[in-house]
């Protein structure tokens, strides 16, 4: 018979298996990785090579330019701009974030803003301008040239959309895997699923359009192009969860919560436009669909789908990487517990 401690010890081996030990310290480092990043990116939120031109006389404008340049950690990317009409197109174009116009025949500035490119962007803008006007005993008033829609107050409604349509992406993927094996019989079968996630994909894409547009009246925009980046950011999403499970198994399905929800959440600009983030997040944000999903979302919504290419392109890559990672993982061999076990004919 053996002693109460030794069994006890028995029991805990036979309930936390080596693997499943690793598994819960997997899970604590992603836990600890979603604090980290989370608070990292968005604690602090300071402006960097945030964009404002300069509309003033020729004589005038190379010291409003400096004073703009001379703000501390290179906060300020100035620029400058003929008159305030090319300005407010370049703001609604997305080449700048505001324009400081200086009146010649006055004390009171204006300072033109884009509140759909980010509310914290405008705000950060208003208080370089006004610090810097008022120590030439000047003031500066605000002008919103491209507002955000009535029901998106806040400017996160697209942010909000595209997290979503995300975390649909890994969930139906990791469902498929969960429910019939990490890794695909064959190439048929991953066919199939591939099938179903596009299927998935179109549904969740105008689904989360209409709730975003005409039910809650969130998001402005045109709900074919909205659903065809939902579409887009679904798919590729959750292709690439399948491809990581093709390759490490329930493993994958931590790994995309890694990429899509400790790295890419934080760093797509919903909270805070890129200027405003941490050099690492601002540097990744535009690379990961999450980020990609929201910059068009917003482009369709507020901007004529002007910049849409890029956001696009980087949506296709990751789709066109899941897919074709997760054919070579299902030609590749695994544990028999893995892979889908496959019908046999009676």
């Amino acid at each position: 018979m053996a002693a109460p401690g030794q069994g006890f010890v028995a029991e805990l081996k036979s309930a936390v298996t080596p693997r499943a030990a690793l598994l819960v310290i997997g899970v604590l480092l992603l836990q600890l990785g979603f604090i980290t990043s989370y608070i990292g990116a968005l604690h602090k939120p300071a402006p960097q090579n945030l964009s404002i031109a300069v509309v003033a006389p020729p004589q005038v404008a190379p010291k409003l330019v400096g004073a703009l340049e001379a703000v501390p950690n290179d906060a300020v990317k100035a620029v400058t701009a003929p008159d305030a009409e090319t300005a407010t197109a370049q703001i609604k174009d997305q080449k700048i974030y505001a324009a400081w116009v200086m009146n010649p025949t006055g004390t009171e500035d204006t300072l033109l803003v884009g509140g759909a490119r980010g509310p914290s962007a405008a705000k950060a803008a208003e208080t370089i301008t006004t610090a810097i006007d008022k120590s030439q005993g000047r003031t500066v008033k605000v002008e919103d040239v491209l507002p955000l829609a009535k029901g998106d107050t806040n400017g996160l409604s697209s942010f909000y959309l595209v997290i979503g349509w995300c975390v649909g992406g890994y969930l139906v993927a990791s469902i498929l895997g969960i429910s019939a094996g990490s890794k695909p019989a064959n190439a048929h079968r991953l066919l199939i699923r591939l099938g179903v996630l596009a299927l998935y994909s179109v549904a969740a894409g105008l689904g989360g359009t209409i709730i975003a547009g005409p039910v809650l009246d969130a998001l402005p925009g045109s709900i074919l192009s909205l659903t065809a980046i939902g579409a887009l950011v679904v798919f590729s999403v959750g292709a690439f969860t399948m491809a990581l499970q093709c390759l490490f198994g329930i493993i994958g399905i931590g790994l995309a919560v890694l990429v899509f929800v400790v790295l890419g959440n934080p760093s797509a600009g919903g909270v805070y436009p890129a200027p405003m983030m941490p050099p690492f997040w601002r540097a990744i944000g535009s690379v990961i669909p999450n980020g990609a999903g929201t910059a068009a979302t917003k482009s369709i919504a507020y901007f004529g789908s002007t910049n849409l290419g890029m956001p696009i392109l980087v949506l296709v890559v990751w789709a066109l990487i899941g897919i074709g990672v997760a054919f070579l993982g299902v030609v590749r061999g695994t544990r028999a517990e893995e892979r889908e076990p496959v019908a046999v004919e009676a």
